[in-house]
């Protein structure tokens, strides 16, 4: 089962498989299902042509941003922030947290791992 572009995992729950969505959580997953009125335990490889359609319908319906859109849409919020020079922009540039949080420890997410600094002198040889 194909939507949005994504295959659907066959052998899990159908309010759990819309979840490989992005832009779908579980509480949205739910309401998409129950708007289509299609059993949440019922699997994909279970669901017909028709059941694959009201789910369209009903993502289409609801106006959720979904995928390619919901990735663009973020994208080009970040780039806004950056062009302005927003001080949340300029930490996106520099690849630091954007949200106060402190970055003298943990921040390792974004920062990636630890490059430890040398003593700045060289090693002398023994000879």
């Amino acid at each position: 089962m194909r939507i949005q572009g994504i295959t659907l995992p066959d052998n899990k729950r159908m309010d759990i498989a819309l979840t490989t969505i992005y832009g779908i959580g579980r509480p949205r997953a739910k309401s998409i299902l129950v708007k289509a009125g299609i059993d949440l335990a019922k699997k994909p490889k279970d669901a017909t042509v028709d059941d694959e359609n009201k789910i369209r319908a009903a993502i289409e319906q609801g106006g959720y941003k979904v995928e390619g859109e919901l990735r663009r849409d973020k994208a080009a919020n970040i780039k806004r922030l950056k062009d302005i020079k927003s001080y949340r922009g300029t930490r996106h540039a520099r690849h630091l947290p954007a949200r106060g949080q402190r970055t003298k420890t943990n921040a390792r997410t974004l920062k990636g791992p630890k490059k430890t600094m040398g003593s700045g002198r060289r090693k002398v040889e023994k000879t």
